[in-house]
Parts: structure tokens; sequence; C-alpha cells
């Protein structure tokens, strides 16, 4: 199983449901060194704007967010559901475990 740090929409129910056709069971987990900024992204009924994780370095920077155990083809509805606006990076948890997160594309 691929462990996912989600922080976002990933965390909704429905949203779960729809893209992988289950719940997902999650622990809770805090990212070091990344803050969250603001995008705006235009969807079919206008524009609407997402948190997007971005890397800052600093120690005192922290997300909370919840960790999933997703399969690899999970992973894959999870990066196309995540779109253009969003790349998948490896980041390096509180608990120094190693996870995806989806990142600001730079």
């Amino acid at each position: 199983m691929i462990k996912l740090f989600t922080y976002g929409t990933l965390q909704h129910e429905d949203i779960q449901e729809n893209l992988f056709g289950r719940i997902l069971q999650g622990t809770s987990e805090t990212l070091i060194g990344y803050a969250l900024q603001e995008i705006q992204i235009e969807e079919e009924f206008g524009i609407v704007q997402y948190d997007i994780l971005v890397e800052t370095g600093n120690p005192e920077d922290t997300i909370n967010g919840i960790v999933y155990e997703i399969t690899t083809k999970e992973l894959y509805q999870a990066d196309l559901y995540e779109g253009l606006h969003y790349k998948r990076v490896e980041v390096h948890l509180q608990s120094n475990q190693k996870a995806w997160a989806y990142s600001a594309v730079t």
C-alpha cells in the first residue's frame, strides 16, 4: 500500500466515494516545512479557490492533515483528480514516515 498525505478535498468522504469507490480510513499527521496557500482554478461554474502546499523549508511551518493507505491504482486516480494545477511530491512527515502529497506546480 502507498501512503498519501491529504489536507483538503481528498479528506471528504463524498470525494473518496466518487474517486475510489470507498471511504478511506486514515491517521492524523503533521507535515513540517510546508505552508498552505490558495490558488484559483476555473471550473465548470466559475472560479474556485483551493488550498495548495508550498514548501518553505521552515520547520515552524506545519500543516495538519490525514495519511491514508491507498493502492497504486487509487494513486493514479488521485493524480487525475488533482489535475494540472498540482504535482505529486514525496514528503517526510512528523512521524518520520514518507508519503505522497500534492503540492504547487513550480
